[in-house]
C-alpha cells in the first residue's frame, strides 16, 4: 500500500510495494522519485492525498491488486492535492504504464489543478467495474493542453509518450481478459495481468495470480501432484514456495518456510500414505513468511535435566513447559505434598493436558509417582542408566489401579511398586513381558494382599491371561479375543463399517458405503478396499466427489462422473463434461 498524503511520516517503499508506506508533504517531484519511480506492483492500494505538487512519478506502475482497499472500496485514490490561496496542485497523474487494477475501483476528485483524468478510459483499467466505485472527473480545467493527435483522445499528459494504452476494451470478444491488439490472435494468456506482448504465459507484463520464472501461473508448483495412473497424490520435485505473487525455490533471507497442513478429505483420490488411517487426506502448502511456525514432535527436558536442572518436580512453576511435548528426556516427578509448591486447580485443568500429547517417554532417571494421576496414554518407558528404576509407585494410599493401559514396553531399567496399600490388578500383569531384556525386574512388595482385591477387584472377563491394570475391558494388557481401539471386544461388528485385521477390529474408510443384510462393508483398510463406495469411484478408490482441479504433472486433472459414480477424465480441453468430447465449462 501507498500512501503519499501530508499528514503522513516517511518510510521506504520497494519495487513490489506490499504494505510499505511512502509519504510526502510539500515536496518537489524530484525528492519522489527515489521512494516511488521504480514501483511497478502495488499488492494494496494507492493513495494521494492533501499535497501540492505537481506532478506524481509513478510512470513505472503497472497494477494494482487490490488486497486492501481505502475505504473498503477503493485501490486508487487521488483527492485535494492542491494549496488553496495559490496556483500549487498536482496537474499531472504520471500513471503512464497503469494498465490494470484487480480488485476494487477509482476516486480521483477535487484536484483543483489536474489534468487529463477525465479522458482516461478507467473501465478498461478496473477489471471488474461498478459504478459506484468510479469516481472521476468529467471535466479538465480551461488551461490544460490537450491530448497529443496520437493517442486518440485518450492520455495521462501531453505528449505522445503519455498516451493511454487500451488493452481491455479494443479486444476482440474471443479473449478471456487482456489483450495486444485487436484481433482474435492477439489476445493475451488468460493469466496475464495489466496486458502483454504475446499470446503466451511468458509474454504478460504482469500475472494474474503467480510468476514461475517468468511464466504466470495459477499456482505454484505444490508439494503433491495427482498421478492419473495411480490415482494418488506423490511428491513433487519441482514444488515451490510461495512469496508475494512469485514462484521461488527458496526463501529469501531472513524469510523461512511456512507449511501449512491441510486435510483434505479423501475427495479427490487417496495415498499410501492415508490408508489404514481412515480419515483426512494430508497435503501442505508451502508459504514464506517471517517466523517458523511449523508444528513439530517436541522433546522436552525433563526433571533435573537442562533447563530443569534445579527443578525437582512437576509443579505449578514448570508444568507449562511440558505443553505440545511428545518426548521427555529426563524424569518426570510429581507431588502434592511437601514442601513443593502444588499444581493449582487451574494448572490441573489447563496444564495436566499435556500429559496426553505423550506416547513416548524417553527417561534417563524414572517416572515417580506420588498422585494418583492418570497414565493411560503411555506407551513406552525408556531408562538407560542412572538409578535403573524406570516405573516408580510408593505410598500411595488411595491407588487402587495403576490404569497404564496403553503400556506395551519398558524398554530399560527396573519396576518398583510398594506400600500402596489399597493398591490391586498389580499381581495379575505378567512384567516379564513388558520386558526387552532378560536382566530387567519387578520389585512389587507391601501392597494390598491379592485374596483382598479377589473378591471383587478382577480382570474383565475379555482380558487374556496376561492380566490387566484395572477393571473393565479397557484396562487389559491384552485382549482374549478381539480389539477395538483400547477395548477388549467378543467379536468385530462386520455389518457395522468394521473389518478385522488379526485380532483387531478397524473401522472401514468413509468413504465405503455400509453393507446392507449383514453383508460386508470392506475387505480391509483405506478406500481402496470398499465393497461399495458412498459416492463415487475414481480408479480403485472411492471419493467424494470427482478431481475437480487437482494439479497434474504438467496441468490440471479434471474428472466427471458416469451413471455408474465412476470418475473419468474430461477432455484435454474441458474442466467438466458429460463426455470427453461435449464440455460444459471449458
Amino acid at each position: 500500500t501507498i500512501h503519499i498524503c501530508a499528514s503522513r511520516p516517511h518510510t521506504h517503499t520497494h519495487t513490489h510495494t506490499h504494505t510499505h508506506t511512502c509519504a510526502f508533504g510539500l515536496c518537489h517531484p524530484e525528492s519522489l522519485f527515489p521512494c516511488v519511480q521504480s514501483i511497478r506492483e502495488v499488492t494494496g492500494y494507492v493513495l494521494v492525498a492533501l499535497n501540492q505538487f505537481d506532478y506524481l512519478p509513478l510512470e513505472n506502475l503497472r497494477i494494482i491488486r487490490g488486497t486492501r482497499l481505502y475505504e473498503d472500496r477503493y485501490a486508487l485514490a487521488i483527492f485535494l492535492n492542491y494549496r488553496r490561496d495559490g496556483n500549487f496542485g498536482l496537474r499531472q497523474l504520471g500513471l503512464n504504464n497503469l494498465t490494470e487494477i484487480l480488485h476494487g475501483g477509482v476516486y480521483v476528485d477535487k484536484n483543483k489543478f489536474l489534468c487529463h483524468a477525465d479522458t482516461i478510459h478507467w473501465q478498461d483499467i478496473v477489471k471488474n467495474a461498478r459504478s459506484d466505485h468510479l469516481v472521476v472527473p468529467s471535466n479538465s480545467s480551461s488551461a490544460c493542453q490537450r491530448c497529443h493527435r496520437a493517442c486518440n483522445g485518450r492520455c495521462w499528459g501531453p505528449k505522445e509518450s503519455q498516451c493511454q494504452s487500451l488493452t481491455k476494451t479494443v479486444c476482440a470478444e474471443q479473449c478471456d481478459g487482456r489483450c495486444f491488439g485487436p484481433y482474435v490472435s492477439d489476445c493475451c494468456h488468460r493469466e496475464c495481468a495489466g496486458g502483454c506482448s504475446g499470446p503466451k504465459d511468458t509474454d504478460c507484463f504482469a500475472c494474474t495470480n503467480f510468476n514461475d520464472s517468468g511464466a504466470c501461473v495459477t499456482q505454484c508448483p505444490q508439494p503433491f501432484v495427482y498421478n492419473p495412473t495411480t490415482f494418488q497424490l506423490e511428491h513433487n520435485p519441482r514444488a515451490k514456495y510461495t512469496y508475494g505473487a512469485f514462484c521461488v525455490k527458496k526463501c529469501p533471507r531472513k524469510r523461512h518456510t511456512h507449511i501449512h497442513t491441510l486435510a483434505l478429505k479423501a475427495l479427490h483420490v487417496a495415498t499410501a500414505a492415508s490408508r489404514g488411517a481412515g480419515a483426512s487426506l494430508l497435503t501442505c502448502l508451502r508459504v514464506c513468511v517471517c517466523v517458523c511456525v511449523c508444528v513439530c514432535l517436541a522433546a522436552c527436558d525433563g526433571i533435573g535435566t537442562a533447563s530443569l536442572q534445579s527443578a525437582q518436580t512437576v509443579d505449578s512453576s514448570n508444568i507449562d513447559r511440558f505443553i505440545n511435548c511428545t518426548k521427555i528426556n529426563g524424569a518426570m516427578l510429581a507431588t502434592l505434598r511437601g514442601r513443593f509448591r502444588p499444581l493449582t486447580c487451574q494448572s490441573s485443568i489447563t496444564s495436566w493436558a499435556f500429559l496426553f500429547t505423550l506416547s513416548f517417554l524417553f527417561f534417563n532417571h524414572f517416572v515417580f509417582l506420588l498422585v494418583s494421576a492418570h497414565f493411560s496414554f503411555l506407551t513406552c518407558f525408556l531408562c538407560p542408566h542412572r538409578s535403573g528404576i524406570s516405573l516408580l509407585v510408593l505410598k500411595q494410599q488411595g491407588l487402587s489401579s495403576l490404569q497404564l493401559q496403553s503400556l506395551r514396553e519398558i524398554s530399560a531399567g527396573n519396576v518398583y511398586v510398594s506400600n500402596n496399600t489399597q493398591l490391586c490388578y498389580y499381581n495379575t500383569i505378567n512384567w516379564t513381558s513388558l520386558f526387552r531384556i532378560p536382566a530387567q525386574k519387578a520389585l512389587i512388595r507391601n501392597n494390598r494382599e491379592p485374596k483382598e482385591c479377589s473378591e471383587l477387584m478382577i480382570c474383565d472377563r475379555l482380558c487374556s491371561d496376561a492380566g490387566c491394570w484395572g477393571p473393565g475391558p479397557d484396562q487389559c494388557l491384552y485382549c482374549r479375543f478381539f480389539t477395538r481401539g483400547r477395548t477388549c471386544v467378543e467379536s468385530c461388528n462386520l455389518e457395522l463399517r468394521e473389518f478385522a485385521n488379526a485380532s483387531m477390529c478397524l473401522e472401514c474408510d468413509s468413504q465405503c458405503e455400509r453393507a446392507e443384510d449383514s453383508g460386508l462393508t470392506c475387505t480391509g483398510p483405506g478406500p481402496d478396499h470398499c465393497v461399495k463406495c458412498l459416492h463415487f469411484k475414481d480408479g480403485p478408490n472411492c471419493v467424494e466427489k470427482c478431481p475437480d482441479g487437482l494439479q497434474g504433472a504438467n496441468s490440471f486433472i479434471f474428472k466427471y462422473a458416469k451413471a455408474n459414480n465412476e470418475c473419468h477424465p474430461c477432455h484435454a480441453n474441458c474442466t467438466q463434461g458429460t463426455d470427453p468430447a461435449v464440455c460444459l465449462t471449458w
